[in-house]
């Protein structure tokens, strides 16, 4: 059976809904309604005269033949793809598109600071960013990257660092301190009002302290729980109780006095930020370009 013209579109339709197992993110990144999309689906299927997605109220799945069709045209559109963003080097300058999920922290220490320079540099590259500290699936969302922590970094991607590693110390207001006294080791932690920490897999995080050889975790006591960190900030800077991060994070509070380190002696050392993207597809060239920026101007450090 040839293909018409209208196939092609239709078949980037369908590797989007396969990818996402999902009508409506897949009209996100394809830039068409949902329905729009069901119903090329469905003209696609009844052309071919077979069936390539199974859909339900709930969720949508590729039946075999749809797994067969998406091995073979994979590697093909990629082609195309890669193609036309190659095309870039004839223009004057770069342009396109790159979508970004991006953990708290580190859109406020890397990305806010590189961003307006990327922007005046690059003109023509749009960025749109996510952020969240919750940990998602970024080829299921349509991402084409995140950063995140390094040692948070799924192992079958390729990632960038982006920064030295972090040192995290806690840190309280004078008026909190002047209330309830400082404590000498971790382990008194347990006798103050700490501002826990909510993780992107809704744990709650273990504050962590190296002195020399010594390691520990402590679980820390508190009746306030946070999972963003501007909000921990606002709490420790009124006095609400000790807070806990990374260095780069607390260093303007620091400096001017709004903040006291606690315990710093015991100040630990974590991993750095990372970016992290597919290894089976082709870099688009404005997320390289962000990545060779950040490195470039190091605003934590590389």
């Amino acid at each position: 059976m040839p293909l018409e013209r209208s196939d092609l579109g239709n078949l980037l339709y369908f590797m989007a809904v396969a990818k996402h197992r999902s009508f409506r993110r897949a009209s996100t990144e394809c830039g068409v309604s949902a329905s729009a999309l069901s119903h090329a689906m469905s003209g696609l299927e009844g052309r071919l005269g077979v069936r390539l997605l199974n859909r339900t109220t709930r969720s949508v799945t590729v039946t075999a033949a749809g797994e067969e069709l998406l091995a073979a045209i994979d590697r093909p559109i990629e082609g195309l793809e890669r193609a036309v963003e190659n095309l870039n080097r004839y223009r004057d300058t770069p342009s396109g598109r790159i979508r970004l999920n991006v953990m708290e922290d580190a859109a406020t220490l890397l990305l806010a600071p590189v961003l307006p320079v990327f922007a005046e540099r690059y003109p023509d590259v749009e960025v749109d960013v996510s952020v969240t500290n919750r940990l998602v699936d970024v080829i299921a969302e349509g991402y084409d990257a995140g950063i995140r922590y390094a040692g948070t970094v799924p192992e079958d991607m390729i990632g960038r660092p982006l920064s030295t590693p972090l040192r995290w110390m806690a840190a309280a207001a004078p008026s909190y301190l002047e209330r309830a006294g400082a404590p000498s080791h971790p382990h008194d932690l347990r006798e103050h009002r700490c501002i826990r920490i909510k993780l992107g897999n809704d744990a709650i995080y273990d504050w962590e302290f190296e002195r020399g050889e010594a390691a520990l975790s402590v679980e820390t006591p508190g009746q306030l729980t946070i999972d963003t960190s501007a909000m921990m900030l606002d709490l420790g800077l009124s006095g609400a109780g000790i807070v806990y991060g990374t260095e780069r994070l607390l260093a303007p509070h620091l400096r001017s006095g709004a903040l006291v380190p606690v315990l710093e002696e015991w100040a630990s050392m974590g991993p750095g930020f990372q970016a992290y993207y597919p290894g089976r597809r082709h870099l688009p060239p404005g997320l390289r370009l962000l990545i060779d920026l950040i490195r470039e101007m190091k605003p934590c450090g590389l």
